[in-house]
């Protein structure tokens, strides 16, 4: 099983989420929230906003902690073919600077304000609908029950 700690930006304006437009260089583009993985030794809540300045070109601060997710993914499902588990940690973040761009050198095409009603429609990763759900239900606990994957929800 290959093991996987990230960190997620769940960043909320004016009934709009920030999202970044994946391409891979194996499989289908999708719509994921910026983020990723946490590097050996450094801090989730730093690695969120790194993350952030390298996908989308902006300036971010952490307003607060949103919750964990943790899932399993089969190894008939996941791209390498092997089970793995992602770990994510996710943030809610505002932006404070910078201008959205393409990510230099990077499997970010560009990331736009999407409004959270259009959502539904995309073909994006189960992390969006992770984040928004913590976003707008704020469990005390930090943790959100499985969120189903199919259709247009991809791994």
């Amino acid at each position: 099983m290959s093991f996987r700690l990230a960190a997620y930006a769940v960043c909320i304006e004016d009934g709009r989420v920030l999202l970044a437009r994946h391409v891979p260089p194996v499989g289908r583009p999708n719509w994921t929230l910026p983020g990723g993985r946490v590097e050996h030794a450094e801090d989730p809540f730093d690695a969120v906003i790194r993350e952030v300045s390298e996908e989308t070109g902006c300036e971010a601060v952490v307003e607060r902690l949103l919750g964990v997710d943790s899932r399993v993914i089969p190894a008939n499902e996941a791209r390498a073919g092997t089970e793995h588990q992602n770990v994510g940690v996710f943030y809610r973040i505002r932006i404070t600077g910078g201008r959205l761009r393409p990510e230099p050198n990077g499997e970010t095409a560009e990331s736009v304000w999407t409004p959270i009603l259009d959502v539904a429609r995309l073909r994006r990763s189960s992390l969006v609908d992770v984040g928004l759900t913590l976003a707008q239900s704020s469990p005390a606990t930090g943790h959100v029950a499985p969120v189903p994957v199919g259709g247009l929800i991809q791994h």
